[in-house]
Order: structure tokens, then C-alpha cells, then sequence
């Protein structure tokens, strides 16, 4: 088995190293990574040689939901952290698993036993794709379709596909709709990056996520960075951050999805 350790912790990826190869003397991790950037450069080229990805969430350079919104991630992946607030983020992905620090062979073996299974029920390894598909489906039905909101003393559900944009202002988070109605709503935009559909949705900056269909203009600004000019009306400047471009570009020209 060939398998992928991104982890920012180099006790720890050794760690999970022996367990591994305790577990199967075959086992080969073939790579490891400690941020978001070098795991998607990597998975891009090389993940049709992978069978399994050990993948911790919070990384030298963001969390690794990340990665899954830049590049197509086609294998199973074992989350662990020292945090259990991120399980169910975990498996709107490809996650078959999530141990909590600090991992046991135990924890290991429970998990290597779960995939063993599911290899089972989906096809043997030489038909891993049909497990690959599966979990592929599953990750594309789990993004939020519909959020409830607040509107005086009444209740409103509304479609995503209504949703022009989110941001952030102080501790709230505000919802911007398509007729231009905006709503506070209980989420963080970390959270939101999680549940919402990366084909439609692109967090620009630390402020900002928007829906692709509200994009009216794209120019370019100071400092490499790129303006956004909305299809309604809206009082607040919108910039795409530098860092942000050359992802938002992929992103606006349909790259990787």
C-alpha cells in the first residue's frame, strides 16, 4: 500500500510512519508534506500512485479542507488532529476516519481495519476505483443547498443558488442575496468554505466569499491583486487578495473542476 502523511508535525508523522509500518511491513509512505500548497502541487502529478491519504487539519499554511476546493482528491483520506471540533467537516470530504491525538496503534488499526472493509464492500484493490467514486459522490452531495434564516419574528430557508455573497464584519457574518436582502447567519466563513461548493463559491480574502454568478467584472488592481465589480449594487469594496489570485484565476477559468 502506498500512502501519503500530511502532517506538520514531524514527531508525529514519524509516529504514524512506524504504526504503518508496523501494521503492514508493505506499507510504503511514499511522501510527506507539512502545508496545504505542497500537498495539492503534489496530489495534482502524482495522486494516481497513492491508495491512502493520512492528512492532519491544521497546517503550517491553513487547514486542509483547503486543499480539497484547489485540487480533485480521488483517494481515501485518515484525518487526524488534536481537535474534534473538525469531524464533521471531515467527512463531507473523503474521510473514512478521524483520530484525535494522541494516535495509538490501536486507533491505527481500527482505521486500516475500517478501509480494509469498505474495499470489501466497494470492489477489491484492483477496483479501488468504484471506492474512489463513491467517495466522490458523497462529497459532492454533502455541500448545503439551503440555509435558514431570520426575518423579524418570521423563519426563511434560502437556496444557496440565491446566495451573491458572505462576509465577514467584526464577530458577525452576513448573507447577501441575489435581490440584495441581507441576513446574519450563525456561521464562520471558515465553516462556510467547508459546506458550500467550491464550483460556485471562492473565498477571496479574510473578509469575503462569493457566489461565481454574482461577478460582473474582474479588473486589475494595485499591488497584483484584482478588483471585483458585482452584479448589484453593494457599498463595500471587494478585493481579491494577493496571495488569493492565482487560485482565484484556476478557480474563474473552471481549472480542476
Amino acid at each position: 500500500m502506498k500512502v501519503i502523511i500530511v502532517e506538520d508535525e514531524v514527531p508525529s508523522a514519524e509516529k504514524l510512519e512506524r504504526y504503518l509500518t508496523k501494521y503492514d511491513p508493505t506499507t510504503q509512505v511514499v511522501a510527506k508534506f507539512d502545508s496545504v500548497a505542497a500537498t495539492v502541487a503534489w496530489l495534482k502529478e502524482e495522486q494516481d500512485m497513492l491508495d491512502l491519504i493520512f492528512m492532519d487539519i491544521q497546517l503550517i499554511d491553513g487547514l486542509s479542507f483547503q486543499i480539497f476546493q484547489q485540487v480533485q482528491v480521488k483517494k481515501p483520506v485518515i484525518f487526524t488532529t488534536a481537535f474534534n471540533e473538525f469531524a464533521l467537516d471531515a467527512f463531507k470530504v473523503n474521510g473514512i476516519d478521524y483520530l484525535l491525538k494522541p494516535i495509538t496503534f490501536t486507533d491505527l488499526t481500527s482505521s486500516m481495519k475500517k478501509l480494509e472493509t469498505l474495499r470489501v464492500q466497494f470492489g477489491n484493490r484492483d477496483e479501488s476505483d468504484r471506492l474512489q467514486k463513491a467517495l466522490t459522490t458523497l462529497q459532492r452531495k454533502s455541500y448545503k443547498s439551503r440555509f435558514m434564516v431570520k426575518l423579524g419574528e418570521h423563519i426563511r430557508s434560502i437556496p444557496t443558488d440565491q446566495i451573491s455573497l458572505l462576509y465577514a464584519d467584526g464577530r458577525d457574518v452576513y448573507m447577501v442575496t441575489d435581490q440584495g436582502r441581507k441576513f446574519i447567519i450563525d456561521y464562520t466563513l471558515e465553516s462556510l468554505e467547508n459546506i458550500l461548493d467550491p464550483k460556485n463559491f471562492f473565498r477571496l480574502n479574510r473578509t469575503f466569499i462569493l457566489n461565481i454568478d454574482a461577478i460582473k467584472d474582474v479588473l486589475m488592481y494595485s499591488n497584483s491583486r484584482l478588483k471585483i465589480t458585482l452584479t448589484q449594487t453593494f457599498d463595500k469594496e471587494i478585493i481579491v487578495s494577493r496571495e488569493k489570485v492565482n487560485e482565484f484565476k484556476e478557480w474563474f477559468d473552471g481549472a480542476g473542476h
